[in-house]
C-alpha cells in the first residue's frame, strides 16, 4: 500500500519546490527568510515532515504566489486532513483510513474527475440504495452501525456535484455496470433513472462502453484521474483494491492513464447514445 508519506503531503512538498524554484530561491534562502533551518523546508518539500497551513501561507508570501485557486489548493493540501478549519470528514476519522481521506481531499478540491468503472457505478453518482448493497458487499460483517456511517459518507461527497463551480465529471461506464443488479431489481431501476437524471442536469458526461465493443484498455480495471486548476503537476491517478489504495503521480504514469481514458471514450458509445443505451437497460433491452 503506497501511503507513507500521505499523497497530498507528497504533491504538496514537490509543488512547493516547483514555486521556490521559480521564485529563482535556494532551500537555504527561502529558510533564512521564513526564520527557520533549511532542513526544515528541505523536510517539507520532500514529505518527510507535515506543514501546517500558517506555513504553507508563509512559504506562498515568500515565493510570490498571488492566485487564489492555486493558494487555496495548496492551502487544502495541508496537514491535518486539509485545510485548517473542520472538514465534513473529520467527523469520521475514525472510521476512515488515511487513504480514503486522502482520497476524499484531492476528490473536493479536483476540478475535473475522469472515472472509467467496470464494475460498479462511480461513488459520485451512487443512490443510497446502491451505495448500501455495495458497501455491505465489499466490507463483509462490519456492524449496522458503521456500515450506514460509511454510507452516509459516500452520500456526503456527492456535495461536490452540488457546489456552486462542481468538477467536471466525465465517467466512462462498461455495460457490465448497467446489467449487474445491485441491490436487486429495484434498487437498480432507481439507480439507472438516477444515472440518466444526473447526465440530462449536465452534471457528469457519461459513455457506455457496450459488450459489442469487445476488448478494451479498461479490462485492466478501474481507475480515477483527479486534475487540479492552475498546474497538472498535481495530478494523480488512483487505483483501488480491496485492502488498499495506489497513487500513481509521476508524469508519465499520469499521461498513460489519460492516453487510456481518451482510447476508451472514444471506443465508447456517445454521450447522447450512451444515455439512449443506459435508457434500454432500464426498460429491459
Amino acid at each position: 500500500m503506497q501511503h507513507r508519506p500521505a499523497v497530498r503531503r507528497r504533491k504538496l512538498g514537490s509543488e512547493l519546490r516547483r514555486l521556490r524554484l521559480d521564485a529563482d530561491l535556494t532551500s537555504g534562502e527561502a529558510a533564512r527568510r521564513a526564520g527557520w533551518n533549511q532542513s526544515k523546508v528541505s523536510r517539507i518539500e520532500t514529505a518527510r515532515s507535515g506543514v501546517k497551513a500558517d506555513d504553507v501561507r508563509l512559504l506562498l508570501d515568500l515565493y510570490r504566489v498571488d492566485d487564489a485557486s492555486l493558494r487555496d489548493l495548496l492551502l487544502a493540501l495541508a496537514e491535518p486532513d486539509g485545510a485548517s478549519g473542520h472538514r465534513w470528514w473529520h467527523d469520521y476519522r475514525q472510521l476512515l483510513p488515511p487513504a480514503y481521506r486522502d482520497f476524499i481531499c484531492l476528490e473536493e478540491q479536483a476540478n475535473r474527475v475522469r472515472t472509467l468503472e467496470t464494475v460498479v457505478v462511480p461513488g459520485l453518482l451512487q443512490t443510497p440504495g446502491y451505495a448500501r448493497a455495495v458497501t455491505r458487499a465489499s466490507v463483509v460483517g462490519l456492524p449496522e452501525g458503521e456500515l450506514e456511517r460509511l454510507v452516509d459518507v459516500r452520500l456526503a461527497r456527492q456535495e461536490v456535484l452540488r457546489r456552486a463551480a462542481p468538477p467536471r465529471l466525465e465517467a466512462v461506464l462498461d455495460e457490465a455496470v448497467l446489467r449487474r443488479p445491485v441491490g436487486g431489481s429495484a434498487v437498480m431501476a432507481g439507480q439507472l433513472d438516477h444515472l440518466l437524471a444526473t447526465a440530462r442536469r449536465g452534471l457528469v458526461r457519461l459513455s457506455v462502453v457496450p459488450f459489442s465493443a469487445g476488448e478494451h484498455i479498461g479490462l485492466t480495471g478501474p481507475f480515477v484521474l483527479f486534475s487540479f486548476p492552475k498546474t497538472d503537476d498535481l495530478d494523480v491517478v488512483v487505483l483501488d483494491d480491496l485492502t488498499s489504495s495506489l497513487y500513481l503521480e509521476g508524469k508519465p504514469e499520469v499521461k498513460a492513464y489519460l492516453d487510456a481514458f481518451t482510447s476508451l471514450e472514444a471506443q465508447a458509445l456517445s454521450p447522447e447514445d450512451s444515455l439512449d443505451f443506459i435508457a434500454g437497460v432500464r426498460h429491459g433491452a
